[in-house]
């Protein structure tokens, strides 16, 4: 008997280097999509000047550690200088998924779900990104990193086969996301009845 498509979520894996317009883009999404629930990350990387204080479960390294030991994560990895991770998604019911995570993530949770849905969001250039980082206040350091960093996870993009959207317009990138989200969600009808 199939299931019922209201029953069966969807995964929504949203990448994409530093500055792009992640947090900005899924807080949009969550207001003007319904039925979206997202899984917040956790990090012990200090929050940035302005972050909003539920942006991630910001944790000190020994809680984050604790929670490796109680396979409380989906995934998780050391990026740059700090541990973060994708916890175990307890959605409510009849709602679909939406992780904000990085491109390393993306293909772990790919792995254990061929289903999932993979999006990679990306700055309209290089510049405009480096700009974004130092707008919201990365150190001349970490945008260096950061710069560097974005290069191989484009890269891993491309080979996971992620649909790439550009942020050049925060109005147009999200209707341009619905629009996905909503595809998906009408293939998951398609297949369950």
């Amino acid at each position: 008997m199939a299931e019922a498509a209201e029953d069966r979520s969807v995964t929504f894996v949203l990448s994409g280097p530093g500055g792009v317009g992640k947090g900005t883009v899924v807080e949009r999404l969550l207001n003007l999509v319904d039925g979206l629930w997202l899984s917040r990350s956790w990090t012990t990387r200090d929050p940035r000047p302005g972050e909003a204080a539920d942006a991630y479960n910001f944790v000190d390294r020994e809680t984050f550690k604790a929670h490796i030991e109680d396979d409380g994560f989906l995934e998780w990895v050391e990026f740059l200088d700090y541990l973060q991770g994708t916890p175990v998604p307890n959605p409510p019911s009849g709602k679909d998924v939406l992780l904000e995570i990085d491109v390393q993530g993306a293909a772990q949770i790919y792995a254990m779900d061929p289903s999932a849905v993979l999006l990679f969001l990306d700055a309209p250039s290089i510049d405009e990104q480096e700009a974004r980082l130092r707008a919201r206040g990365d150190t001349e350091e970490r945008v260096a990193q950061r710069l560097t960093t974005a290069i191989a996870e484009r890269a891993a993009a491309e080979e996971l086969g992620c649909q790439v959207v550009i942020n050049d317009d925060l109005d147009s990138t999200v209707a341009e996301l619905a629009a996905i989200i909503d595809f998906y969600r009408g293939e998951r009808s398609s297949v369950a009845t």
